[in-house]
């Protein structure tokens, strides 16, 4: 056997990886605005001074002056609106597409502006949480505590004024007391970085009622929900359609895709629903800046007007605009954000700087944006309902029209929301029956602010149906609850109760609160529960109160489809 001599082959070379180059440092800040074209107005405040550290120059702010700026801030955002988003509503009226329920919302909400503008009703009974956003330059030196100083400021306004007391402080898990001072205040303030403003205290002041702050959401998707345009538009139709209209359209709309964290995509939710990202860049970098995306926010506004909602009751008019604002992410993460500002769109920029403290001018005379006509021009007929019959006649005179009929209601309403609901439960459950008065009168969600001197009543209007969804069947069955009146859509539990027990659910026009006080309600009185403050039950006359019916006796919903 002849030995192999062929020498054996060296192994194949594996090709040499290459090594990505590392990027040279480069740092930007994420949210990068551009120049501030807010209107200001300076207050007389004081407490304003600088000194020389070296060859730099420190911005003195006296806490009392902090205080004084957070009462003329929350008690601005309660009465006035920006200009801008009365002239959205204005533009409602000018729209041959528009609706005439969305003509007629839109009116209601303007005449409402006027009157919470004299500074005695606010524009919404839910007057909110309070929450200050800052930015505060490296040499902007306050000698106190930020914090308190804006609680304060917070606690004269609404203490002293009209407004409502919306916080619960829990004692335990289960219970729960209003502090009586719309306190705490939600404060978030942050130095602003390096040499950006270092002589300047830069706020953001908002109240941020219920409604609109449970229609913020988080949803945890994939990279798969941007794959095409097509794609993330059929995604947000079904998410929108979700939101309804128990917050009050027409809605600011903000959506936000991507963020480095969920909190992060939530408070740029918050901010873009203010307008306060509206001067970021509309394109995007390697740096992974915050943008725009402008096309798409014209795409999201059509989308919204073709779901049929409308300014609550059927038409176009679901928001009044749209901001997309594009974060960058982790890349096994892609968070969504979606939220809105309401009718109540209620915020104002300010700021502090050596010339003094300036807050955003907001609208004084919104009488200007009011059209010549009024609603008696508008199309469509309301139906005049008596409520002072008895309540088999006014279901049977209710059963004659369908949903979506534009009703005016006079007569006698109770007034009970959340807790006395779940009082009316419990004298169900231990077998004492329901109290005369909610058999025999409609029942009106709702919960006033505080009466100002001279007034019936503070600003009144409606609060989100759908809390009361779980105790409906129950009470209807008990013989009570049969005319129900409040905002925003309901539950199909709602609607199988109206068909079984010949109920109904009448839709208040959501955001109007000052006008409904002013034009509408004529007498107030407590009935039952007066230790539960704005929770009790009330008996109030109304005038013309408008509301629109919703669900019928019949088991048509006027929201199925739309929501």
């Amino acid at each position: 056997m002849t030995a192999d001599t062929t020498a054996p082959k060296a192994p194949a070379q594996k090709a040499a990886s290459k090594t990505p180059a590392i990027k040279d440092f480069s740092y930007a800040p994420l949210f990068q605005l551009g120049k501030d074209e807010t209107p200001y107005r300076k207050l007389d405040l004081g407490g304003v001074s600088t000194s020389k550290v070296g060859d730099k120059t420190i911005l003195h702010v006296e806490p009392e002056t902090l205080s004084a700026l957070a009462a003329e801030a929350f008690n601005d955002i309660a009465h006035l609106l920006r200009p801008s988003h009365l002239q959205s509503l204005a533009n409602i009226l000018k729209d041959p597409e528009a609706s005439d329920n969305d003509r007629f919302v839109a009116l209601d909400l303007l005449k409402n502006a006027c009157i919470a503008a004299g500074g005695a009703l606010p524009m919404c009974q839910d007057t909110g949480t309070a929450i200050v956003v800052g930015k505060k330059g490296q040499r902007v030196w306050v000698e106190g505590n930020d914090d308190e100083a804006f609680a304060r400021g917070v606690y004269k306004t609404y203490t002293t004024t009209a407004l409502r007391y919306s916080q619960m402080a829990p004692l335990t898990i289960f219970d729960e007391k209003n502090t009586g001072t719309n306190l705490p205040v939600q404060v978030d303030v942050a130095a602003n970085p390096g040499d950006y403003h270092p002589e300047e205290f830069d706020l953001l002041f908002v109240a941020k009622g219920g409604g609109s702050a449970n229609k913020t959401f988080l949803f945890q998707e994939t990279r798969a929900l941007i794959f095409n345009k097509e794609t993330l538009l059929k995604w947000l139709e079904t998410k929108l359609r979700t939101l309804g209209t128990s917050a009050c359209p027409p809605y600011h709309l903000a959506i936000v895709l991507g963020g480095m964290s969920a909190e992060q995509t939530l408070k740029t939710v918050k901010m873009a629903s203010t307008h306060y990202y509206d001067s970021l860049p509309d394109k995007g970098n390697e740096n992974g800046q915050a943008f725009r995306d402008k096309e798409m926010e014209a795409e999201v506004l059509k989308l919204t007007q073709k779901l049929g909602i409308g300014a609550q009751f059927g038409g176009k008019y679901f928001c009044h605009d749209v901001r997309v604002v594009r974060l960058p992410r982790h890349g096994a993460s892609f968070p969504v954000g979606i939220g809105v500002s309401c009718s109540a769109d209620r915020q104002a920029k300010a700021k502090i700087t050596a010339e003094g403290v300036f807050l955003e001018q907001l609208e004084h005379d919104p009488a200007r944006f009011l059209p010549e006509t009024t609603d008696e021009h508008l199309e469509g007929e309301a139906v005049n309902i008596d409520l002072n019959r008895p309540m088999d006649e006014i279901r049977k005179e209710l059963s004659k029209y369908p949903v979506k009929t534009r009703l005016s209601l006079t007569g006698t309403m109770v007034v009970a929301r959340d807790i006395a609901h779940a009082k009316f439960k419990e004298r169900l459950e231990k077998g004492e029956g329901l109290p005369q008065y909610l058999k025999d009168h409609p029942v009106y969600y709702a919960g006033p602010a505080k009466t100002p001197a001279g007034m019936p009543t503070g600003s009144f209007g409606p609060t989100t149906a759908g809390r009361m969804d779980s105790y409906v069947a129950e009470l209807q069955k008990a013989g009570g609850s049969y005319v129900m009146l409040a905002k925003g859509n309901r539950s199909k539990a709602v609607k199988d109760a109206c068909q079984t027990y010949g109920g109904f659910y009448l839709g208040s026009v959501g955001g109007p609160a000052a006008r409904l006080a002013k034009d509408c309600i004529r007498k107030v009185e407590v009935l039952e529960y007066p230790e539960l403050g704005m929770e009790a039950v009330w008996k109030i006359e109304v005038e013309n109160f408008p509301a629109f019916i919703v669900i019928d006796d019949k088991g048509n919903d006027f929201y199925a489809g739309l929501t």
